[in-house]
Parts: structure tokens; sequence; C-alpha cells
């Protein structure tokens, strides 16, 4: 069915198209809507599922992992602080793997107060063995939540997915969307580690020196096994539904002397600015990275210039997405800090990064004298 909605109306609607068990949540901007909407299907009984309304985003990870231990499909959502808030138990439930499916409206940390777009919060979790991966458009929003459940509730990943959308940008955005009924494509989920009563056993207990290390392998070992079951699922999902993704999005690539790169809707932003240059006779390119955690084969950028643009920033080493592409392709790059607490960053704006790069300097937009 064809509708026009907001990047938070399409995360919505997949979760209905799924109707998980369990939803469990916190108000917090700019998410709130996600969860607003979600509410209604399930008051208005078009949801069937179990929402329950809590105190906080702690409780609210909390609620999803007691529901998701015993079995139960789980969905929630949140932004910015309120992720941070449920750090502890974003690491217990990869911990535990469990296949929690959370959007994440992406949200800048204060202070100052701010509430619009950064990836700053989400990159703070990229170390909790967490799947990470970020959207551009609506429709991406509502494919790649359908997706997430799949992907997480794989026997050979099992470990919890975090849909990421730019707040505002695209969570108030209105756009079209084509909803589909999902049918056998989500197949029922089947934990092999739920809480069986008739099997009483220890859960979470103690692990000693000889076995910690071990239970932490395996969850390096599922996350490196969800490369296939990630393009298994977007196959499929473009084979029944003639939507194609990928770990990266490539744009005007094949035969670029100079490749941008970012996430989230500044995606889209750098297709304009690469016809602009292309215009100008500068054989430019892009590459979006959509999928953060696996992270990407990024060999595509081997022998080319680089001009990485992150909408967030380590403090004392830099900007995360250039320090992560450095480690791997050992090239020089030029790194543009821009777009931080929604920071107006156009296509004009990205082109001219590329026409003033200077390969192994870091610039931030919008200070000055800071290459």
């Amino acid at each position: 069915m064809k509708k026009i909605a907001t990047g938070n109306k399409a995360v919505a609607e997949a979760v209905k198209q799924i109707v998980p068990d369990v939803v469990a949540a916190y108000p917090i901007t700019p998410q709130t809507e996600i969860v607003e909407q979600i509410a209604e299907f399930v008051t208005g009984g078009e949801l069937k599922s179990r929402y329950i309304p809590v105190e906080s985003e702690h409780s609210a990870m909390a609620a999803c992992i007691g529901a998701s231990i015993t079995g139960a499909r789980t969905f929630t959502a949140t932004s910015s602080h309120g992720l941070l808030y449920m750090h502890e138990m974003t690491n217990w439930a990869a911990g535990a793997r469990l296949p929690v499916v959370m959007a994440n409206v992406n949200r800048s940390i204060g202070p100052g107060w701010n509430i619009w777009a950064e990836h700053t919060d989400a990159l703070q979790e990229r170390d909790t063995g967490w799947l990470q991966v970020y959207v551009s458009t609506v429709q991406e929003a509502y494919d790649a939540t359908i997706m997430a459940f799949r992907i997480a509730e794989h026997h050979d990943v099992l470990l919890p997915v975090m849909v990421n959308l730019d707040g505002f940008v695209l969570s108030h955005l209105m756009q079209p969307l084509d909803t589909i009924e999902v049918g056998d494509f989500i197949p029922p989920l089947s934990l092999p580690h739920a809480i069986d009563t008739n099997n009483p056993a220890g859960y979470g207990g103690l692990t000693g020196t000889d076995q910690h290390f071990l239970m932490r392998w395996d969850m390096e070992r599922s996350i490196r096994d969800s490369v296939k079951v990630i393009e298994e699922t977007e196959k499929e999902f473009a084979r029944r539904f003639g939507r194609e993704y990928g770990f990266t999005e490539n744009y005007q690539c094949d035969d670029a002397e100079v490749i941008v790169v970012a996430m989230g809707t500044l995606g889209k932003e750098m297709e304009v600015a690469v016809d602009l240059l292309r215009k100008e006779g500068v054989k430019a390119g892009s590459l979006r990275i959509r999928w953060l955690r696996p992270f990407p084969n990024l060999s595509i950028l081997k022998g080319k210039e680089v001009v990485i643009i992150d909408r967030d920033y380590s403090f004392g080493r830099g900007g995360v997405l250039a320090t992560e592409i450095v480690a791997q392709t050992k090239e020089d790059v030029f790194s543009v800090i821009a777009g931080l607490g929604g920071q107006e960053v156009t296509y004009d704006d990205i082109a001219d990064f590329v026409r003033k790069r200077q390969v192994g300097k870091e610039f931030w937009f919008g200070v000055k004298d800071n290459v």
C-alpha cells in the first residue's frame, strides 16, 4: 500500500507488520512519535502486541530483556540520552544473546541541550555487541526495521539490532512509503536458550576466568557470521519486494577518483553533490555506509582520494567514521566534522568539501582556520 509517512511513522508501520509479542517504551524527543503511533495501533486493535509503558528507558530495555528471555519477540525505540540511560541494559541484551530490535532516532548529547541530529548517541554503543544499520529515507527506515527482526532472530546471529535514523531530518520528514505484507518472510521466533519452567536452569550467573572470554568470542563469531545472514536477508527481500540494499550504497564510484563517505541522510545530499562535481569535470563518487556493525569491506576506497563526513566526534581522537575507515584501508583521508547538533549541511557544502580537500587533514565545518 502506498502512502505518505514520516520516518517515525514508517518504523511504527513496520512494527505493525511484524506484530511483536511485547513493545516496551518510554517517550523521548524526537523518537516519541514512534511509540505513540504503536500505542495507537494497539489501543485501536490494529496491533495485537502487549504494550508496556515503563518509567524510564533503562526499564524499557529491561522489560524487553525479560520478555525476550522467555522467547517473546520484542521491540523498543529511543534516542540520545534515553539510549545512554539504557547502556547497562544494552550490554546485557547483547551478552545474553537476545534478538531485541530497537529504533534509535539519532540526536545529540547534552550539554548544551540540543534535540537535533547527530550520530554520537549510537556510536557510543558501537562496542556493546549490537548490530547497527543507518538509514537515509522513509522507505529504508521501514524496510530496515522489518529485516532487522529476521537478522536478529537468525540462529547464526541471535544478537540485538539497532535501526538508526536521523532526528527530525528523517524522523519527521514526510516521503512516499510503500508498505508490504511480510508473510513468511519473518519466520516464527525460536530462541534456543529461552527460559523453560519445565527445565529450570541458571541464567546470567557469574562466569569465571576460564569462561568469560569464550562468551565474548562467541559474540564476535556471531557478528562475523551475521555478514552472510544480512546478505541473504537483503537478497531475499529484494526478490520478494523489489527493493535492493547492501552494506553500503555506492553512487558513481566505478570510475571515481575521489569518493565522499558519510552515513544517514547526508548520503542523499552526497549524491547531488557528486552530480554537481561531475559537471565540473571532477570524477567524484559517493559511498553511504549503511551497516556500521558489522563494519563493511571498503576495499573500493583503496587508491582513491577519500573525503569522510562525520556527524559525530570522539574527543581527542577524531571523527569515528574516519578513524574506522583509516584503520581498515590504511589510506589517508580528508576528515570533515559537519552536521553536529543538526548543523545544516547542503549538497553545495559537500561539493565544496571535495573541492577544498586536503588529504591527511581534519576540518570542522563552520569553524574558522581549523584545518
